[in-house]
Formats: structure tokens, C-alpha cells, sequence
């Protein structure tokens, strides 16, 4: 049985951006010390996020028949659509970890450890790069493709909202129209594109799970 102390894993089903990025904010307003900490898992309609150093001219042409949303995450432009795992962690760092407070640092770290962990359960190897947050293919004809993107928001108290996404089976030409994360030309993949048969909803069940051990871990 799962610790209370543990995150709470909730799906939101499909959800349009906005809504979402709103009741984010407004559970990290009203969290107190002893609010149980979250995952919200949800699939949202197409929508370029920007960051909130993001520069627009990273929006390329065909962007324009897709909404754009200005956030107060970290990062460059991204793309949230249909066939995408998307999952935000409400989280407190300040609460005591194996091994004491959770820095942000080591918290990105498990989060991509988590995604690594999940691509390799379908046989798929993903990697950080030095720089560059989020999980690139290691190898394959797609060595160095983008298959996740993290971006995250820390308030002072230590309270963090959004989160990560990772492509399953999406239609991928909207990255097309943009330069992900701010990089001319990266190329980006999904799980299917990549030789993965894996349905969404297993994939998002999957790394909610990880995640919630990866955070608990000692490591």
C-alpha cells in the first residue's frame, strides 16, 4: 500500500491547457505543510507552450494554426498534443527525503531517470544531454532525436508545478513548426516512430508509477 507521504497519482483525462495551467497555480496557492503532494496525468488538444524566456521567433511558419499559451515555466517553446504523455508534479522539495531536502537539481534528475527507466522497459535507450533538459535518443537512426521535454516551475517555498512530456503516438509535424526548446532543427521522435507498440494509457500509468518510486528512492 502506498505511503500518504507519497504523491497522490490523478487522471485528468483529456484537459484543454489553460484550465490546467490555472488549477496548477491555484493548488500551489492554497497547499499548506501538510498537503499531499500530486502527479496530475493528462492528455492535452494541440497547443504551444512558451517559457518564460522563450523567444517567439522560434515559432515557425504553420505555427500559427495552433494556440499559443505564455507560462511561468522554465524553458524554451514546446508542443503538447494528442498521443503525448503529459504529467505535472505537485510537489513539496522542502519535505524531508531519504537522505534529506530534495534540490531541484536532483529532482530533474529523477524525473529523467524515470522516463529513461520507462523507455527502456520497451527496449528503447534514452539519454541526457549536457545542457539540454529532457531525453534524446542514444542510438539507432534516430541518435540524438528528442523523445521527452521537461520544464518545470520552483516557487520560493519550494512548491513546484508542471512538469514533463513524452511522445508516444502523436502526429509529429507540429514540432516541425517550431524550433523544440529552441534548437534549429532538432529532430523529434515519438515512441512508435522509434519501433515502441505502446498505447497511451499504459505509457502514462507506467511513468506515474516510476516517477513515484524514483522520487521515493535513496539514490
Amino acid at each position: 500500500m502506498t505511503s500518504p507521504t507519497f504523491p497522490e497519482i490523478k487522471h485528468l483525462g483529456k484537459a484543454d491547457y489553460d484550465s490546467t495551467f490555472a488549477a496548477m497555480r491555484a493548488f500551489t496557492d492554497a497547499r499548506t505543510p501538510d498537503t499531499r503532494d500530486e502527479l496530475w496525468i493528462v492528455e492535452h488538444p494541440p497547443v504551444y507552450t512558451l517559457g518564460l524566456g522563450a523567444d517567439r521567433g522560434h515559432l515557425l511558419a504553420g505555427a500559427s494554426d495552433i494556440p499559443v499559451v505564455q507560462t511561468d515555466r522554465g524553458g524554451e517553446v514546446t508542443y503538447h498534443g494528442p498521443g503525448q504523455v503529459v504529467i505535472y508534479l505537485l510537489m513539496d522539495l522542502r519535505r524531508n527525503k531519504p537522505g534529506g531536502k530534495l534540490y531541484a537539481r536532483q529532482f530533474v534528475h529523477k524525473i529523467e531517470q524515470a522516463i529513461i527507466n520507462v523507455l527502456q522497459a520497451y527496449n528503447l535507450v534514452g539519454e541526457r544531454v549536457e545542457g539540454a533538459p529532457g531525453i534524446y535518443m542514444a542510438g539507432g537512426e534516430h541518435q540524438g532525436a528528442k523523445i521527452a521535454a521537461l520544464g518545470l516551475k520552483v516557487r520560493g517555498n519550494g512548491c513546484t508545478y508542471h512538469g514533463l512530456s513524452l511522445n508516444v503516438a502523436m502526429d509529429l509535424a507540429p514540432f516541425s513548426w517550431i524550433n523544440p526548446c529552441g534548437y534549429a532543427g532538432l529532430e523529434t521522435v515519438d515512441m512508435r516512430t522509434v519501433g515502441a507498440q505502446a498505447t497511451l494509457s499504459d505509457v502514462q500509468q507506467q511513468l506515474a508509477e516510476e516517477l513515484v518510486r524514483v522520487l521515493a528512492a535513496n539514490e
